[in-house]
């Protein structure tokens, strides 16, 4: 009997688990690291959730609830927010859980090598009332605080002092890389790196076991085909994506069934806005808002939708799919396919003859990323820009993208908040010491920079949406990403394990229960 429930119907049944034996889970992306602050990922920040906890969390219908805080309250005149802390929390080594660590990790993730220092931009300080209460004091009232830092995680401060990882390794390694000490339901066992990961349930957990497995084993699977075959033999357990191709194939079989749903990320070309030339040397024609326009009106995303994704995605108009808070809904369409009008533009631009450049892509990242980057290649030549196409491993990618090392990307963007503001502070405010820290391309508007912290602090929902529409006006106009689709979730599981999909692809072991 296949037992997929809703969040409602699970939790129902998962009054008094029994434990079972060891649950094994497959990806295409292994997370490139153990140390909650490095790397800003749903592959990092997704499994780490298992492992560590924050002072809230989200629930399976992705309200914000409690976790290592049990209550929060907004302080006096917008001046910040007051956390009340769990009292009796340990972490997987024994050590107690204080106020301290919260100041610690603060310090940690708000530093300047950190990828998850943009949650912090708008705090002054982190003020320790006693060991249970904690003050985190903001420049401007942050309306929506809580909900942004649902996956900041906390770390003991007496652990990354012993172990030398006071500090953040983010492209290089420190003890946090390959080691972890959390406080939630499942402790780091083992971790070798593109091989396997191995987890189990903490003993000294706070909060309701609800889940009823002995051992956790994640093993990324770059293959698509050796991860089906490994689901219906039974070797996995689950496997996070199916490859849209194999879908019906799965579901039409004995045993398993493919869980379906609309992730919150959406997949985007990105370009380099700020550089003087191409990786050929060439002068950079992407600098130019014409060329860019070009490349959206040369990608038949409906095409792309049709043959790779198989009907499994959604068009994209924004940097956030119409179900997030802030989405503007009087801009919700997408620049027409037109080759002839992608032409002009070029020669406009003083390209009548196209250009060469280099199109990066991953091919472990995203659902069929390599064959969306194959496919935008070939759209893109038949209006004169020739791309040559590097498709490469994540763990490469994002470092490489960091360097300045591309001309045009892929790149896929969930927004942690379920809000629009959360795209605008990473991917298109200015780069600097805490903001627009994925804004890889240098893209940089004044008027954008001066919205941000207006929209972060505006009570007022009517204008705040005013804010958000301006700023989606914006970047349309100047079309810095060119969206294009909304990312499906499509998980595989063998029946007699339940569990429940959210829409942040986040996969939560203490909801997982097999027969």
């Amino acid at each position: 009997m296949n037992r997929l429930l809703t969040a409602t119907a699970l939790a129902a049944m998962l009054a008094a688990p029994a434990y079972s034996e060891t649950f094994r889970w497959a990806s295409t992306t292994d997370p490139q690291t153990m140390d909650p602050h490095a790397v800003s990922s749903t592959p990092v920040l997704g499994f780490l959730n298992n492992v560590y906890e924050g002072l809230v969390r989200r629930g399976r219908d992705m309200t914000i609830e409690a976790s290592l805080a049990t209550a929060w309250e907004p302080l006096p005149e917008g001046a910040g927010w007051r956390f009340t802390l769990r009292e009796g929390v340990t972490f997987h080594d024994g050590a107690a859980f204080t106020a301290e660590d919260v100041r610690f990790s603060y310090e940690r993730a708000s530093s300047e090598a950190s990828d998850v220092r943009s949650w912090f931009a708008p705090v002054s300080d982190v003020v320790v009332v006693d060991d249970f209460t904690v003050d985190i004091l903001t420049t401007a009232p942050q309306p929506i605080f809580p909900d942004s830092i649902a996956n900041w995680m906390i770390m003991d401060s007496g652990w990354a002092a012993a172990n030398d990882a006071t500090g953040v390794a983010r492209d290089v390694e420190n003890f946090a890389t390959l080691n972890a000490n959390g406080t939630a339901a499942f402790r780091l066992v083992s971790r070798q790196p593109d091989l396997e990961t191995v987890l189990e349930p903490f003993d000294g957990w706070w909060g309701e076991v609800e889940h009823n497995i002995t051992q956790a084993i994640f093993t990324p699977i770059q293959n698509d085909a050796t991860a089906v075959a490994a689901l219906l033999s039974g070797e996995i357990d689950m496997i996070n994506p199916v490859p849209v191709q194999d879908a019906a194939r799965i579901e039409a079989g004995d045993g398993v069934s493919v869980l379906r749903g609309i992730e919150t990320r959406v997949i985007m070309l990105g370009f380099a806005h700020d550089h003087e030339t191409l990786q050929n040397g060439a002068p950079n024609p992407f600098s130019d808002v014409r060329v860019r326009r070009a490349v959206a009106q040369a990608v038949n995303v409906d095409a792309i939708l049709q043959t790779i994704m198989r009907g499994s995605a959604e068009p994209a108009s924004q940097l956030v799919p119409p179900s997030s808070r802030g989405f503007s809904t009087g801009l919700d369409t997408r620049p027409p396919l037109d080759p002839d009008a992608a032409r002009a533009l070029l020669a406009e631009a003083g390209y009548p003859d196209g250009f060469d450049f280099t199109l990066s892509c991953t091919n472990d990242r995203y659902i069929n990323d390599e064959a969306v980057c194959q496919a935008v290649v070939g759209m893109l030549a038949q209006v004169g820009m020739t791309a040559t196409l590097e498709a490469g491993p994540v763990s490469n990618y994002w470092p490489e993208l960091r360097a300045g090392n591309f001309d045009m990307y892929l790149l896929g963007w969930s927004p942690g908040t379920f809000d629009a503001e959360h795209p605008l502070r990473f991917l298109v405010h200015t780069a600097g010491d805490a903001l627009g820290t994925w804004n890889f391309g240098g893209y940089s508007n004044p008027r954008i920079d001066a919205l941000i912290p207006l929209i972060q602090s505006e009570i007022d929902d009517s204008a705040r949406q005013a804010m958000l529409d301006e700023t989606a006006a914006t970047i349309q106009e100047d079309m810095v990403y060119v969206p294009l689709y909304v990312e499906p979730l499509l998980w595989g599981v063998r029946d007699g394990v339940s569990l429940t999909q959210r829409p942040d692809n986040f996969f939560i072991l203490r909801w997982v229960t097999v027969d």
